[in-house]
């Protein structure tokens, strides 16, 4: 039986001085994971303006069943200035209110979750109250619940992460955010592998990814750490790299595979973004093995 899989949250576009791309981390996720055969499907909302109709374009360029997205008259479909420092890392300014802010329960997306292998959902989208209501209901309905912790300053506080926490099933996570994590919920070790037991430990968690930029990643599953030391690209710019690595991380998980597959697996197809300009690079498991070797 094929494998389904639901992510909520954000869609919008990425405002680059050079143009716009489709993006937003859970909308890349979603993409990432149909790219690699995972019926994947998404819950969000796009305004009733241009920028909406042209995101439900991009969409169906790519195969994908917009049927989860809701159509707020009232908000506006969402956009993010992204600039990039001269080590092309990515800071976004996130413009508020947006229509993903006002994502609606209903029948429909519950029955969809319900029907679903997991959930993946993130802080950013919990910043409005109708959304994180929205999401919270659904983490009641589903089978295997997967947090991109996605830390978006000034977009969450101590008592929504260790609410969303207590939640995750699996956990993914990066080298800045495991730091505020660290700080904010008093753990005191000293290694990644010390941090990830702890943090799994307090909030029985029982999976967790800890992405390291240039440097891999790691894995803590049954209290096991499994490290990869990453690929090395030339970087076009770092948006959506972890969001493919997480879409990559999941379909392996969800297929079965060894963990030291499913890592490799999933650092090369973030590094493969990573060398690609924009979140949603076209690729296929040909593509992704030849640019890397």
């Amino acid at each position: 039986m094929q494998n389904k899989v639901i992510t909520i949250g954000e869609i919008l576009w990425d405002v680059f001085p050079e143009g716009k791309k489709a993006g937003g981390s859970s909308m890349n996720v979603a993409l990432n994971l149909h790219k690699q055969s995972i019926d994947s499907s998404f819950i969000s909302a796009i305004g009733d303006d241009e920028n909406g109709k042209e995101l439900f374009d991009f969409l169906a360029s790519n195969h994908f069943a917009t049927d989860l997205i809701q159509v707020n008259a009232e908000l506006p479909t969402s956009t993010v200035v992204v600039q990039l420092d001269e080590n092309h890392q990515a800071t976004y300014t996130i413009k508020q209110p947006a229509a993903w802010d006002d994502i609606k329960i209903s029948d429909k997306n519950i029955a969809a979750v319900k029907q679903a292998d997991a959930l993946v959902y993130c802080s950013l989208t919990c910043r409005a109250e109708e959304s994180k209501k929205t999401i919270l209901t659904l983490l009641e309905n589903a089978k295997t619940k997967i947090f991109d912790i996605n830390l978006r300053a000034p977009f969450y506080t101590i008592e929504l992460i260790e609410t969303l926490l207590a939640k995750a099933d699996i956990l993914k996570i990066n080298e800045d955010e495991i730091l505020w994590v660290k700080k904010s919920f008093g753990l005191s070790g000293n290694t990644d592998e010390q941090l990830l037991k702890q943090l799994s430990g307090q909030f029985n968690i029982e999976i967790i990814c800890l992405t390291l930029g240039d440097k891999g990643a790691c894995v803590l599953k049954d209290g096991k750490l499994f490290k990869h030391p990453g690929y090395k690209v030339q970087v076009a710019d770092t948006v959506g790299a972890g969001d493919a690595f997480l879409a990559t991380f999941i379909a392996c998980y969800l297929q079965g595979y060894p963990m030291e597959t499913t890592l490799d697996n999933a650092c090369k197809v973030g590094a493969f973004v990573a060398s690609q300009p924009g979140a949603n690079p076209n690729y296929n498991k040909k593509i992704y093995h030849m640019a890397l070797g």
